[in-house]
């Protein structure tokens, strides 16, 4: 029994048993020396001979260390060695190693492996355990193949055959690990495609996995007669898994037919590892034992795998069950209850079996499946699954969001309890929406975070109180806010004042400093040289310690200016965002001649710069116009774009002149990256005037993973590193890629932007049309029902019923706003190409 043994074990490390070990890294980084030493002992090594780290090597090492602790099990050890540290002769000398992982075996090189063919965790133990066991695990193609690896093994050996649609999938690895411990035992064959699953029935064009059970080996005991040349075969009828298959061998080892002298009702349960087995009891009597035990026997083959077979002698003092009786079965050991019957052929039992069978996968499938689909009312609520928001809301619909902290705002207590306080900051949500629900939960903890403070947190549940959502200008009941058209939306109220929208990040931290910013006065009036030190370096709220916001400064001689009016009204714009202060009188004329300005001046100061002297901006003659020169002098000349500020910089409108670098591993390559994000800062600079259409930017792939997806939708896969891009073109939906032979400088980008400008370059792809809409349209369902009344009814015609309500539905869906799942500030206005990748 030590395969068991060896069975079980393997198992349980797979299951999880040793947690500690799972959690400890097993991908060791050798050195040459470490390297030639394990060689020459004649381990088994799985290696990667780093050369240069691209997204695609750093997702490959992240799958290689996964699968250390698996291979580990099977005498494997997995590492890499960085030719960038270490030389190892022909490994890290030939081009051809950049894309290949080599397995060593009795201290020589065994098989190389395109990492095309191991990609993650799955394909790289299937196929390092399939190079293992090329001698022990058989391939056939076609029928005959297979009639021959039967003949070899009658009398001999069972064999163990398996379909997996291709190699490298998860089904593969399962084959290959129960092949590692049971290949002494078994015959184990392996099946891709090809003529002989028309033999075994299967569909060449199906992707379900299949394993059967051919029983080749002669047995004591109750067998069927080979007649044919063929052996007998047991399909697995459970999906197919490590597990599954190891109890599905279990099942084949156990007795055909076992016969008893008790009642069914004494006869133990199946025990371990057949727990899970139903039984069927048959009885017999000495006058037709021959006959009994054949029929036992031929529905032992039909029900195997499916149910152990049990043949009871009636004429055992000990069975007490009726003649009336002539079967019975029990279901399992959840159901320990055996049931009696009258059966009339040997099928009865094979529908009770399959009954059975499909039960029990229907409660496994219920199970598996019950955090996302529970009933249709509930589908229809949430519509189709397709996101991961949906998909997490719905599976912690159960958990309800505790709404006693925050106040509940409706149209009979909105005004009230807005004057109640000096800044309200509201959410208008649906419970129906998803993205709704999962940032009802980050709203309600930055409550927790603001648990003493004058803000008051309210909510208001558009789908109860459409009359206050839906509420328009200059109606019965006055809102100081546009209708709510895109959820969920943040509203943050004052007494007396014009809502203000949220339009950052749906997140806590994003929200929270909004707040503590609005909380500010905008503008913060300065009467000393203290106070605007102060203003310029600390940060607003010790909340906010390590944050450093944007500042504008404006400076007037009286605070009766026409001045002051202007910059106060873009303030007010600002405000959240941006630190404003205000100067007025000798102050502002001492900091006006600090700076060489005239008064009235206005100074910004960005939080990108490093140095403190200020940006003085031209004079304006409307708040609109003050709020665009403030903007322009706050952007970055060469910004890094993150999932955070990538949609106000889209909102700009301009195409993106986009550059793309990889994560540095040391010193050397942090400067390759630096020199690259220089030569683009003189892209712009010697670009002046003609480079004002573009945004040139750049993307660290380090600190925004997600940057990997966009370049390889841009262009359709993952071109090597650095990568320049152009896209987002107002004038077209194309993408234009920067040659990858040639070096980035800024005369050679400016030359090649001239080209793209003049229609000699052609696009290396194309945008597509993805743009995210609100995901649940919002309707006035009270108005809906007024004007569907009975005496409304009694004024149409029976021809306009049906025109009637498609109008009155069609009527009161709000305008879609054009949204993305990371900010609420694009609106179709100032941002018609709303890119979406990110």
């Amino acid at each position: 029994m030590w395969w068991l043994c060896i069975a079980v074990f393997l198992l349980w490390m797979r299951s999880g048993g040793c947690t500690e070990k799972a959690n400890t890294s097993d991908l060791i980084e050798y050195t040459a020396a470490d390297f030639y030493e394990k060689l020459h002992s004649g381990k088994m090594m799985f290696i990667y001979f780093e050369h240069q780290v691209s997204p695609t090597i750093s997702l490959f090492l992240v799958e290689l260390e996964k699968s250390a602790d698996a291979l580990q099990d099977y005498g494997v050890l997995v590492g890499k060695v960085n030719c960038n540290k270490e030389l190892v002769h022909t490994y890290c000398t030939e081009e051809r190693e950049l894309h290949t992982a080599f397995l060593f075996r009795g201290g020589k090189e065994f098989l190389g492996f395109d990492l095309d063919t191991v990609f993650d965790v799955n394909s790289i133990v299937s196929e390092v355990l399939f190079a293992i066991l090329r001698e022990e695990v058989m391939y056939v193609h076609t029928d005959s193949d297979l009639l021959a690896m039967e003949k070899a093994a009658r009398g001999k050996t069972d064999i163990v055959l398996g379909y997996v649609s291709s190699l490298g999938t998860q089904e593969h690895r399962s084959i290959m690990e129960t092949a590692y411990v049971y290949g002494t035992k078994y015959q184990f064959i392996l099946i891709t495609g090809g003529p002989v699953l028309k033999h075994l029935g299967v569909n060449e064009f199906t992707h379900s996995s299949r394993v059967w059970f051919l029983h080749c080996r002669v047995r004591s005991g109750f067998t069927t007669p080979m007649t044919s040349e063929r052996c007998p075969l047991t399909l697995m009828r459970k999906p197919l898994s490590t597990l599954s298959l190891h109890s599905f061998l279990q099942l084949m080892e156990a007795p055909l037919v076992s016969e008893v002298y008790d009642d069914p009702s004494s006869v133990q349960p199946p025990q371990f590892p057949y727990q899970q087995t139903p039984q069927v009891f048959l009885f017999s009597r000495p006058a037709t034992e021959h006959l009994d035990r054949d029929t036992a026997t031929t529905l032992a083959w039909r029900t195997r795998g499916l149910a152990l077979l049990v043949l009871v002698h009636r004429q055992s003092p000990a069975v007490k069950t009726p003649d009336e009786y002539n079967a019975a079965y029990r279901l399992n050991e959840k159901s320990s209850e055996v049931e009696y019957l009258t059966l009339h052929d040997l099928d009865e039992v094979m529908d009770l079996v399959a009954n059975q069978e499909k039960e029990e996968e229907d409660e496994e499938e219920e199970e598996e499946d019950k955090d996302v689909v529970d009933d249709e009312e509930e589908d229809s609520r949430f519509g189709k699954l397709d996101d991961e928001v949906a998909e997490s809301v719905y599976e912690n619909r159960g958990d309800m969001t505790d709404m006693d902290s925050i106040t509940q705002l409706t149209s009979d207590n909105f005004h009230a309890a807005v004057a109640q306080s000096s800044l309200t900051v509201a959410l208008f949500y649906l419970r129906w929406d998803a993205v709704s629900m999962a940032f009802l939960n980050s709203f309600i903890e930055v409550k927790e975070r603001l648990a003493g403070s004058s803000v008051q947190m309210s909510a208001v549940d558009c789908g109860e109180w459409t009359d206050l959502c839906a509420a328009q200008p200059g109606s019965s009941l006055p809102m100081p806010f546009q209708p709510i058209t895109s959820f969920p939306s943040v509203l943050l109220l004052r007494p007396k004042e014009t809502a203000q929208h949220y339009r950052g990040m749906l997140g806590i931290e994003a929200l929270h400093r909004f707040i503590m910013m609005s909380h500010q006065a905008s503008p913060v009036l300065l009467s000393t040289q203290e106070e605007v030190t102060s203003f310029l370096q600390d940060a607003p709220h010790t909340e906010l310690a390590g944050y450093k916001p944007d500042r504008v400064l404006g400076l007037f001689k009286t605070q009766a200016h026409t001045g002051v009016s202007l910059f106060t009204e873009a303030a007010k714009s600002l405000r959240g965002e941006v630190l404003t202060g205000l100067l007025t009188d000798g102050l502002a004329e001492k900091w006006a001649a600090e700076h060489t300005a005239d008064l009235p001046a206005v100074f910004v100061f960005p939080s990108w710069r490093t140095h403190t002297h200020p940006l003085s901006l031209p004079a304006s003659t409307s708040a609109d116009e003050l709020l665009s020169h403030i903007n322009t002098a706050l952007l970055h000349p060469l910004p890094e774009l993150t999932v955070e500020n990538l949609p106000s910089f889209l909102s700009l409108g301009k195409a993106l002149l986009l550059l793309f670098v990889g994560e540095e591993e040391d010193e050397i390559g942090r400067r390759q990256n630096q020199v690259l994000v220089e030569e683009m800062r003189g892209v712009v600079e010697s670009g002046r005037g003609r480079m004002e259409q573009y945004l040139a930017c750049w993307i660290h792939l380090g600190r925004t993973p997600a940057g990997m997806s966009v370049l390889g939708s841009y262009l359709g896969s993952m071109p090597p590193l650095p990568a320049l891009v152009l896209t987002h073109l107002p004038s077209g939906d194309e993408i234009y890629q920067y040659s990858p032979n040639t070096p980035i400088t800024a005369p050679s980008v400016l030359q090649w932007l001239q080209r793209v400008e003049d229609g000699t370059e052609s696009p290396a792809g194309m945008l597509g049309d993805d743009n995210w809409p609100p995901a649940v349209d919002f309707y006035d369902f009270l108005k809906i029902m007024d004007e569907q009344e009975p005496d409304s009814a009694q004024q149409q015609t029976p021809d306009d019923e049906e025109d009637v309500e498609d109008v009155n539905v069609e009527e009161h869906v709000g305008v879609k706003e054009t949204t993305n799942s990371f900010s609420t500030s694009s609106t179709p206005d100032n941002n018609p190409k709303t890119h979406t990748e990110l």
